[in-house]
């Protein structure tokens, strides 16, 4: 069975020394990763630290870190979903398609849209539940469903592979300013997805360490017929847990919504991949029952500065993921070797 945090918390405490305790935590390696990924930039790209670049490197962190959270989280619960990137589609798709075509005000697309993103979410539980199937092959399936559903009825409502603009329909100027506006913060304009992504983090580290769902969370992740055998409602955990993926997602596409004022129907293949990288690089494990929300806004965060901070230094954008997949493996061998130590007999 996988050693649990608190597991890990009693060796390292019988070890003594507050070095050994920090070798538990699962965004350790993280952090150091992106201490060195800052100061790289800094020295390679001149305008890196200029406020303005910090403030571009936390929203293109905060885009990828809202989803990272929630799939940390099934992570450590032992689960996958392939879905979560089209699914942020899927959302915004229905909130502009609904109220466009009923000449609704946009908040009545927003709420529409929020009961069928995570109605989406809790089919993909509800099937890994009832079937048994691994949850790669059950979300693989939504992934491809979804893919051809958003082209395929976008395509027949609107004629095109985008929805019609909602800039001016009623309601749109209060909805951008809930999923889409900017904070001035001593200078630096701060995009309102980075508040929504701190709001996240700090339910998500809530949910996981003070409460007793956390502890299902991290015992159905280590061992689910152990879990199951104390009385822990596995089914329930791994269904709450992709709902609060589906929520995430209807955040995520409520901003892409009202960022862009359209929506391509093939935006969002492929970026489940990022957010499940951003969690691996964050301290999870692939196997689940080790992680923390903290560890995956950390990689969110390494995503970021790497994707802007290519930018910055002019180097050719093309080189991106080979930074991306680089740092993934060296994140992984760091954390694995993090934990060997954590694990190691004191």
């Amino acid at each position: 069975m996988t050693a649990t945090p608190a597991a890990l918390s009693k060796r390292a405490a019988a070890r003594g020394p507050v070095a050994r305790r920090l070798l538990t935590r699962p965004e350790l390696g993280a952090l150091v990763g992106a201490v060195a990924v800052f100061a790289f930039f800094a020295v390679a790209a001149d305008s890196f630290l200029r406020a303005s670049s910090l403030s571009t490197v936390l929203y293109a962190s905060s885009t990828i870190g809202i989803m990272a959270v929630p799939v940390a989280l099934l992570m450590i619960g032992g689960e996958f979903d392939l879905s979560a990137g089209v699914m942020v589609t899927s959302s915004a798709l229905v909130s502009s398609m609904f109220s466009y075509q009923m000449t609704a005000n946009v908040w009545v697309g927003v709420a529409v849209s929020l009961p069928v993103t995570l109605a989406i979410g809790f089919f993909n539980g509800w099937m890994l539940t009832r079937t048994r199937l691994p949850s790669f092959i059950i979300t693989l399936g939504t992934f491809l469903m979804l893919t051809g559903l958003n082209l395929g009825l976008t395509k027949l409502i609107s004629e095109t592979v985008s929805t019609k603009a909602v800039g001016d329909m009623e309601g749109f100027p209060a909805a951008r300013a809930v999923f889409a506006s900017h904070l001035d913060l001593g200078g630096v304009r701060l995009q309102i997805t980075v508040v929504w992504w701190l709001a996240l983090i700090a339910a998500a580290t809530w949910i996981l360490l003070r409460t007793r769902a956390g502890n299902w969370i991290y015992a159905v992740g280590g061992n689910a017929d152990a879990a199951r055998a104390v009385g822990v409602p596995v089914d329930r955990v791994r269904i709450g847990l992709y709902t609060g993926v589906a929520l995430a997602a209807w955040i995520s596409g409520q901003h892409l919504l009202f960022n862009y004022d359209v929506v391509q129907s093939g935006e969002g293949v492929g970026n489940e991949l990022i957010y499940i990288a951003a969690a691996v690089i964050g301290g999870c494990l692939l196997t689940g029952g080790h992680g923390s929300a903290a560890g995956a806004a950390v990689g969110a965060l390494i995503f970021g500065m790497t994707s802007k901070g290519i930018v910055y230094a002019q180097w050719n954008p093309d080189w991106f993921k080979f930074f991306l997949g680089a740092m993934l493996l060296l994140a992984t061998l760091l954390n694995a070797w993090i934990r060997k130590r954590a694990e190691a007999p004191a």
